[in-house]
């Protein structure tokens, strides 16, 4: 339900955060020429007005795909503002804190600075505070053409007691296809030929196939269903496939929903797994494959993922491969409970699709929320290995996070 009251409240405050900057910014550029200080002002207006726009149209916006752009651009926007903002009002607390010193050594007779004229603006705070909230606002920009740039990202991982007939075995590994944000088929194509391209063994999917309804597959199931592997293709349910996020009619709606894609797995050739195990079998040889619905330790995520009907039946002397959508079941639950696990596969953090990555370095904001987020973990004898998504939500774009396939590779 809108509220008028709060969007009210609202924009008036990105309105005086508006005029708040666009004052800096004719301080900044009182040196330059017309054309320029014209320039500045009426690109910045405009970027203004397009977001306060957007504001105000998003909730009568039905269009998905236009619906991304225009939240992307506006929060997008709204962000360049708020580290513009803040770094401006770092300069002006400066400057209020040395002004009050200065009156009140003047008035005990001392001379600590001259307030006559005020306290000039720090130049390098200012175009300090421009030049990242600008960075920020271009890359952003810059990510929409990122979104659809698979890449492999090859791991070669160690199980011990993996019988010899499975080293060198290929898994490809994919999460969060979030079939309702894909528009591209050409694009997407590309991502499905890498995968066939690397002659996997097995294919596992990690959850949230859906953004929130089974529909969203309709115009997919021919691209998706091309994933074969000569050991099967598995999946399991992330927190967006069971239409959580959605207002349904009522319960049996919502039930038809995640029932109906429970057939869309099927009909892809996938099997889904809900809470079982099964072996991978190869000359005689086996290791077991789990799989779960998603089980989430944050508070705002349900916990549908049952460990122990999972693991009935398995035997341990063999390698346990676990399929959850989520890496925070990993320490809340896989590490205490079930040091049997050697490895975890999960996807759901995306890498927040916004970050800095090198080999010797990643960040990303997702970090703060959670502690594993992409690549793999280790802590003593089990391991987990987080995908970055092979779709995207929300943003339609990636900065620095690349959609990813995970090629592995057991030693």
């Amino acid at each position: 339900m809108r509220n008028p009251v709060f969007i009210s409240i609202l924009l008036m405050v990105l309105i005086a955060i508006d005029f708040y900057i666009y004052q800096v910014l004719k301080h900044l550029l009182q040196g330059s020429s017309t054309g320029l200080r014209t320039a500045v002002s009426l690109l910045y207006w405009t970027l203004c007005f397009i977001c306060i726009l957007a504001f105000l149209l998003f909730p009568y916006t039905t269009n998905p795909y236009f619906r991304q752009y225009i939240f992307s651009v506006s929060m997008g926007w709204i962000l360049t503002q708020l580290v513009m903002a803040l770094i401006f009002l770092i300069d002006d607390i400066r400057r209020g804190t040395f002004w009050a010193v200065g009156k009140i050594s003047t008035a005990s007779g001392g001379q600590f600075l001259n307030t006559e004229n005020g306290i000039p603006r720090s130049t390098f705070l200012s175009w300090l505070g421009v030049g990242l909230a600008s960075s920020l606002f271009f890359s952003l920009i810059y990510g929409f053409g990122n979104k659809y740039k698979y890449r492999i990202i090859k791991k070669s991982i160690s199980l011990n007691g993996l019988p010899s007939v499975f080293k060198g075995f290929k898994i490809i590994h994919i999460s969060d296809i979030h079939s309702g944000s894909l528009k591209d088929k050409m694009a997407v194509q590309k991502g499905i030929d890498l995968i066939k391209k690397q002659n996997p063994d097995l294919v596992l999917f990690t959850g949230d196939l859906v953004n929130d309804r089974a529909t969203e597959m309709q115009d997919w199931m021919d691209i998706f269903s091309q994933i074969k592997a000569p050991h099967g293709v598995f999946s399991t349910l992330g927190n967006h496939d069971y239409g959580d996020y959605v207002k349904w009619d009522n319960k049996e709606a919502k039930q038809q929903n995640l029932n109906d894609l429970m057939q869309v797995h099927a009909n892809l050739g996938w099997k889904l797994m809900m809470n079982e195990n099964v072996k991978i079998e190869k000359e005689g040889a086996h290791f077991h494959l789990v799989g779960i619905e998603n089980w989430g330790a944050k508070a705002r995520f349900p916990k549908y993922g049952k460990m122990d009907k999972a693991m009935t039946g398995i035997e341990t002397k063999a390698p346990i491969i676990l399929m959850s959508h989520d890496p925070s079941h990993w320490e809340a639950e896989v590490i205490p409970k079930y040091p049997e696990v050697q490895l975890m596969l999960s996807g759901h953090t995306h890498g927040m699709q916004f970050g800095l990555e090198n080999p010797y370095f990643k960040w990303s904001p997702v970090q703060w929320v959670y502690k594993q987020w992409a690549g793999i973990y280790q802590t003593e004898k089990q391991q987990l290995y987080v995908n970055r998504g092979f779709g995207f939500l929300g943003y339609p774009g990636r900065v620095g996070i690349l959609p990813e396939i995970t090629l592995i590779e057991l030693v």
